[in-house]
């Protein structure tokens, strides 16, 4: 993790997301701590990263999510040459999906 990042404050504030065990809980707190428009720009992220993965052009992504091209590159960049975190989640939510099948 970036050592920007890497505080013993934001440590807390993930320890405490990681005690989140359902949708609701993770609503409730997230509604609590961002405010409307930071979870958006996550959730719009988010999006963006797996669209990228799923090899749609930036044109595509834009026309979906709205995301700007410079967000959309900074998400790719972050895919690209980032921590791998995208990377770490998608595959975990696709293994949890093939699971529940």
């Amino acid at each position: 993790m970036n050592k920007k990042i890497r505080t013993p404050q934001t440590e807390r504030v993930f320890k405490a997301i990681l005690q989140l065990k359902t949708i609701d809980e993770c609503c409730d707190f997230f509604e609590d701590i961002c405010t409307v428009n930071e979870v958006m720009s996550i959730a719009q992220r988010f999006e963006v990263a797996e669209m990228l993965r799923d090899n749609k052009t930036y044109m595509q992504i834009a026309e979906k999510t709205g995301a700007s091209t410079a967000t959309i590159s900074r998400v790719n960049r972050s895919l690209n040459y980032g921590s791998d975190g995208y990377d770490l989640v998608m595959n975990r939510m696709k293994e949890e999906e093939q699971e529940d099948k």
